[in-house]
Parts: C-alpha cells; structure tokens; sequence
C-alpha cells in the first residue's frame, strides 16, 4: 500500500520539474548507511566509490533517496549471492557538443544477472523477472516502477545492463 501511495503521489507531479538542488555524495552516504544493517544480515557489504567534494544536482533530495534506496536494496537482496554492492560516482565530462559536466551513478551487483528478454519491463509495474524470488524476498514488483517516474520527472533514465551469471548495473546520469 505504501509503495502505491508513494507511486501515485510521484505521478501526480510528473509535470513539475525539481526545484531545489541535492547532493548526490550525501544521499548515496544516506542510502548507504541506512541500509548497512540490511546488507550485513544479507552477507553483503556495501562499498562507495565517489569524486572528492560535493555531486551538486537538480533535484528533490527525498526523492532521490528513495531511488536509490530501492536500486541499493534491490541490488542487496537480488545479488546477494555475489556478497558485494558497489555504489559508483564518476564524472562524465561534455560531449563535443558542449553542454555541462555530468556525473553518472552506478549501483552494481554481483548476483545471478538478469536474461535479456527481462530488462525491458523491469520499469513496469508489478513486473518481476523471477515471481517466486521476489516474492521470497517481499517484492511488491512496483520499486524499478516508482524509481522511473522519480527519473523522468528529473529528466533523466535509468540504463540497466545485465547477464545471466554476470550481476547487474543500474545507472542515471545527471547534469551537474
């Protein structure tokens, strides 16, 4: 229910872009502590790899903490085999083009993977890639749904590549 509610509220602001500014270095630090005791019951551990100084971006900081909250989590619960979550920030510098500095952030897991015929809906609601493991695990099948409508309304999308044996990586950029 509470999931539900979250989504219909991101959903009723879909048109309004972010107006304040977040730090992405703490609100990966807040995500991180916030779900260590999480990682440690699972046997995992979880390591961040940042720039120096602050990630300055558009956007509303809570709601940036629920996006990755749900990518960390997932990545805790779902890779769990692979007994490690890295959390990666880089700078990715302008395109020829021009246009500003961005930085990209990553969560990576060393799990099972995902086959490829899944990676396309895994944004969609109540969509699960394996029913019986999200179910184990308390899945509702709406966090990677409620995590695009926070992106899009950010203006920016979430990139997921993934194998079957080779973990996953969940990754948005922004303009800083």
């Amino acid at each position: 229910i509470d999931d539900l509610l979250s989504l219909s509220r991101i959903e009723m602001k879909a048109h309004m872009s972010p107006q304040g500014t977040a730090d992405l270095a703490e609100v990966l630090g807040n995500v991180t502590d916030s779900l260590q005791p999480l990682a440690r019951k699972l046997g995992v551990t979880i390591e961040r790899r940042l720039p120096a100084g602050p990630l300055e971006v558009v956007g509303e900081r809570d709601e940036l903490i629920q996006v990755f909250d749900n990518l960390v989590e997932n990545a805790c619960k779902y890779g769990q085999s692979g007994g490690k979550v890295e959390i990666e920030a880089s700078l990715v510098e302008p395109s020829r083009s021009g246009g500003p500095q961005r930085v990209e952030v990553a969560v990576i897991d060393h799990g099972p993977g995902i086959s490829s015929e899944h990676l396309p809906r895994l944004t969609e609601r109540f969509y699960r890639a394996d029913v019986d493991s999200s179910r184990e695990k308390q899945g509702t099948g709406l966090g990677l749904a409620i995590v695009k409508h926070i992106l899009n309304r950010h203006g920016t999308r979430l990139a997921i590549t993934s194998a079957p044996g080779a973990g996953a990586r969940f990754a948005v950029t922004f303009p800083l």
